[in-house]
């Protein structure tokens, strides 16, 4: 059948979300909860971060970095997930869809970014302690941290204009709970080899990020281990178990998602992968960073506690 023939896809529909009558709403409480969670605790890690002058150091500063690009992150795909869930039409304009690939990837391209950034950090605090504080300056967080932004957002911007001139005929269905590239891409019709070719590179770049965080680890556990001391070991290794943590759960579910080499998922898996690196992930890591974090909770209740006072001057 020729392109001509069909007719222009204007939205795209998401076939995943259960229908109303099948109990769709039961997924909405969980799922705006989740998604409340995040946001706060993120704004708690972010702001504790900023007006306590006992975080004002490189390592908190780039997990205050994280913590606001997370908010954005599930902000990219939650509300609408949350819409979908509740509404019988559960679909997107092609133009809604760009957007969401748009900063979904953007913002997760810049905490992989700011990832390497915060174990290239851990590793410069635990393996070259004495040069630490000359070589991680102010002025040095700041350009990393701005860096891992701007590049997150340029490095997809051409492909994203070049799928905004592809044409979309005839089918609409995406099978999945978001918009993604493949997916996407799937529906166009006409010839993609161009962007795959660009989705080769980004997978190429996912492997690169992924090996440089595990070897600078790898070398962080090793000095580690020759710490003569029971409590310095315990004290270095709690210093990065929770940039671990994040990067294990973060990575682990991209490299599931992202480098599947034309492996094919049952649907429940594909939405279970799906769930776990835009629900799931950004779900544990305000846990990861205040719970198990003694500055941190502390910087919280002081946090707290500066609210209470402003609230007494007030009244």
């Amino acid at each position: 059948m020729e392109n001509g023939s069909l007719s222009a896809v204007t939205e795209f529909i998401f076939t995943t979300f259960p229908r109303l009558q099948d109990g769709s709403l039961l997924y909405f409480l969980p799922l705006l909860f989740i998604y409340t969670f995040i946001v706060i605790g993120n704004l708690l890690i972010f702001f504790a971060v900023r007006l306590d002058s006992h975080l004002h150091n490189p390592m908190y500063n780039f997990i205050s970095i994280f913590s606001f690009l997370e908010i954005w992150y599930t902000t990219a795909t939650i509300p609408k997930m949350l819409s979908n869930v509740i509404n019988e039409k559960k679909s997107i304009t092609i133009t809604g869809c760009l957007l969401q690939m748009y900063f979904f990837h953007s913002l997760g391209n810049s905490e992989g970014i700011l990832l390497i950034t915060m174990a290239v950090d851990r590793y410069i605090a635990i393996c070259n302690a004495l040069h630490y504080q000359m070589i991680m300056t102010p002025r040095l967080c700041v350009q990393l941290s701005a860096g891992s932004c701007i590049f997150g957002f340029l490095i997809l911007l051409p492909e994203i204009v070049m799928i905004s001139t592809l044409p979309f005929c005839g089918l609409n269905q995406i099978h999945q709970i978001f918009c993604d590239l493949v997916p996407v891409l799937s529906l166009a019709c006409t010839d993609t080899s161009m962007i795959v070719i660009e989705d080769v590179i980004h997978a190429v770049a996912i492997i690169i990020t992924v090996l440089i965080i595990a070897l600078s680890y790898v070398r962080i556990v090793i000095v580690i281990l020759r710490i003569p001391s029971t409590e310095g070991r315990k004290k270095a290794f709690s210093t990065c178990a929770g940039h671990l943590l994040v990067f294990l759960i973060f990575f682990g579910s991209v490299l599931l998602t992202y480098l599947r080499f034309n492996a094919t998922y049952p649907p429940v898996l594909e939405t279970a992968i799906a769930l776990m690196f835009t629900v799931l992930a950004p779900f544990f890591n305000p846990i990861i960073y205040s719970l198990r974090n003694k500055d941190m909770k502390n910087a919280i209740k002081r946090l707290f506690c500066l609210h209470k006072v402003w609230n007494t001057s007030e009244s």
